[in-house]
Parts: C-alpha cells; sequence; structure tokens
C-alpha cells in the first residue's frame, strides 16, 4: 500500500471513529471492549489489499461482526446472563462520543433496553434504523436471510416501543427529580422516595460479578420492583454510608447523573430514566472495574 493510499485509509477512519464507538458502545455496554473492537477493525482495513468503495459501510460491517463475535464468547454470555448487569456508564466527553446525534440512543434506558434484545436483534435494529444498511446488508452480515432480519427488526422494534416512554424527558425535569431523589435518600424519608417513584418502578444494582456490600446491606442480585421496596431499599443503603462518600452531578450517557466518591476513586455512580414526572427506572452501577470513564473529580458537569 503507497503512503498515500495508507494516508486516505487514516483520514476516512477517523472520520467515521466516532459513530464506529458509538456503535460498538450500544452493542457491548462497555465502552474499554468497544474501542478494542474500533481499533481491531483499523487493523484490519489496514492490512486489507482492495480499497473499500465506502470505507464507513466497510469499517461498519467488520464492526458489527467483531462484536458478534464477542456476544457469542463464553465470557459474554455469562456476563449477559446476570439479571443485575448495567451497560457500562460514561461521560460522552471522556468517551470521545460527546458530538452523538440522537442523545436518547446512548442513555441508559436505551442500553439497558438493547441488552434486553438478543445480539442478533441488537445488530439488525442498530444497522438498519441507525445506519441505514437495507436488509440483504445486514442479512449477509448477521448470517440470515432478509426475510428473517425483518422479523428480527420487528421484534426488536416491538421491544423497544414497550419502554420507549423512558428515554425522553427535559434536562432540567431530570435534575429536578434527580436532586430530589438524592435529598430524599439522604434523609431517609421513605414517603418522599415513594412520591418521586413511579409505582411500577424498577431499580437495578450493578456490583460486578462477585457483588459489592455496603454494610450489611449487599447489591441486589436481581431487579427491584415496586415504589414501596425500592424507598426502603435506598433508604436503608444510603444511611449505612451516611457521611463516607463524596457526591457530584455529572452528565453520564447524555443526561444529568451523580457519581459518588471515596477519596479520589469512584465508588459508584447513579443514574435515573424519567417520564411523565415521575422516576420509572434507578440504575445504581457500582462495579469497580467498569467505572472508568465518569469525568475527572471535581469537574461536575
Amino acid at each position: 500500500m503507497t503512503t498515500s493510499s495508507s494516508a486516505r485509509r487514516l483520514a476516512a477512519f477517523e472520520s467515521c471513529r466516532r459513530d464506529l464507538v458509538v456503535l460498538a458502545y450500544r452493542m457491548l455496554g462497555d465502552m474499554g471492549r468497544a474501542e478494542d473492537m474500533v481499533q481491531e477493525a483499523w487493523l484490519r482495513w489496514e492490512g486489507h489489499e482492495v480499497e473499500a468503495s465506502s470505507p464507513k459501510a466497510y469499517l461498519t460491517t467488520v464492526v458489527t461482526r467483531l462484536c458478534l463475535s464477542e456476544l457469542d464468547s463464553a465470557r459474554a454470555r455469562r456476563e449477559e446472563s446476570r439479571a443485575d448487569r448495567l451497560p457500562e456508564p460514561v461521560d460522552l466527553d471522556e468517551g470521545g462520543i460527546s458530538r452523538v446525534e440522537r442523545i436518547e440512543e446512548v442513555s441508559m434506558a436505551f442500553l439497558v433496553m438493547l441488552q434486553r434484545l438478543t445480539p442478533a436483534e441488537r445488530a439488525v435494529l442498530l444497522l438498519h434504523d441507525v445506519f441505514d444498511f437495507e436488509h440483504q446488508e445486514i442479512a449477509a452480515l448477521v448470517g440470515n436471510n432478509a426475510a428473517a432480519c425483518r422479523k428480527l427488526l420487528e421484534r426488536a422494534r416491538q421491544h423497544i416501543a414497550m419502554e420507549r416512554r423512558v428515554l425522553m424527558a427535559r434536562p432540567d425535569e431530570h435534575r429536578r427529580l434527580l436532586r430530589a431523589f438524592l435529598n430524599a435518600a439522604s434523609a431517609g424519608d421513605t414517603r418522599a422516595l415513594v412520591e418521586l417513584l413511579a409505582e411500577d418502578a424498577t431499580m437495578i444494582t450493578d456490583g460486578g460479578a462477585e457483588g459489592r456490600a455496603v454494610g450489611r446491606q449487599r447489591n441486589l442480585p436481581r431487579p427491584l420492583y415496586g415504589a414501596a421496596r425500592i424507598a426502603a431499599f435506598v433508604a436503608a443503603t444510603t444511611a449505612a454510608r451516611e457521611g463516607e462518600l463524596q457526591v457530584e452531578e455529572h452528565e453520564l450517557n447524555g443526561q444529568p447523573a451523580v457519581v459518588f466518591w471515596a477519596g479520589d476513586r469512584p465508588f459508584a455512580a447513579l443514574l435515573l430514566a424519567v417520564a411523565d414526572g415521575k422516576i420509572q427506572r434507578v440504575f445504581f452501577h457500582a462495579d469497580l472495574s467498569r467505572l472508568r470513564y465518569l469525568g475527572r473529580r471535581g469537574l461536575p458537569a
């Protein structure tokens, strides 16, 4: 490959790197692994002798295949089978994906929805609805025919539609409910917490594969349902750490969120999904190995 050809490839790769990272992050729910997939795609393209008529389409295809292969690994299957697993929370600036066009599609709520889909459904939905791939092109990628891909897309859209309402909330409303939730939790005010939460609210706490303990309280091994049960759990666990953690507001996954710090180290991140003036979902991420992109200490958003 000539120097000029190599330079053209590098420029083309850099121009679509962000979109590729966002695709891989949505597929895997892990920013570090997403960056690895994109870097591997570059290495494969760099070593490929034939020029691609559409570099972005070629690289998107390679990244998708790499992600599907990654999700098919035994380790990934074990991780994704955990009922308490959450996607990795990310400060979009730190992750290099701050200019995402549709911010709700990197929100924690949306990523949790994607994680509930099969890898093939995930790929078909993202490639068709975000990257405008045709069914025939997608079929070759996921090892299926076009008709089957249409069915996969239909199922994926149905799953997403059921949860779509929790994706859209004004930032000011989101921030107001987040602060009210923190104040009520700090005060141990279960009545106020119940008022803030939707009656059918859901809480997921991710303490990693081995779990995390706070005093006598452990993270929830499966989602917790219902405003009263969530309020009781939040009040109890907040009291167990009262005064030990510093709290900072940050913007994670494009929305107001909170990072808890133990000294200079992140302890956990709290993200909410809000709709209709109530908190619909509470996501508490406390897997220390996956709190790498939260923004810098002392620089709240």
